[in-house]
């Protein structure tokens, strides 16, 4: 029997994710349990994130004309968004998040922003260079 897939719905109707690239995260559940990564790829399509060095699994490839070499290789598979939290930059304690809009910027413009639930501080983004 096929096991049903989650269906990709479009980026406008997408989860909105709390965890971004970039962030650090640390694995709640699963066999990286107690592991801490670097989010490389955010999939909010299916709820999903890849983190470095994390969930690796051997994946047995074929060689395909001259260009790729076949063999096993090792992946780093998605984990769902719910089996991973992101570590604050501020305290350095893995926590939840929450929203609010700050002043932000050279123009002092209210920007959306997220805060650690456990410092009440602003939570870096790091993929961005403001």
């Amino acid at each position: 029997m096929a096991i049903k897939q989650k269906e990709k719905r479009p980026l406008h109707l997408a989860n909105k994710m709390n965890i971004k690239k970039g962030d650090t995260v640390l694995i709640i559940s699963g066999k990286d349990k107690g592991k801490e990564g670097t989010v490389s790829r955010a999939l909010p399509q299916v709820s999903k994130v890849i983190v470095e060095g994390r969930n690796i699994v051997k994946k047995h490839v074929r060689p395909q004309g001259q260009t790729r070499q076949g063999g096993i290789i090792e992946k780093a598979m998605p984990l769902h968004v719910s089996n991973v939290m992101l570590k604050c930059t501020e305290c350095g304690e893995a926590t939840r998040v929450a929203h609010d809009r700050r002043p932000m910027g050279a123009d002092q413009k209210e920007r959306p922003v997220r805060i650690c639930k456990k410092c009440n501080k602003v939570i870096e983004d790091r993929t961005r260079s403001s």
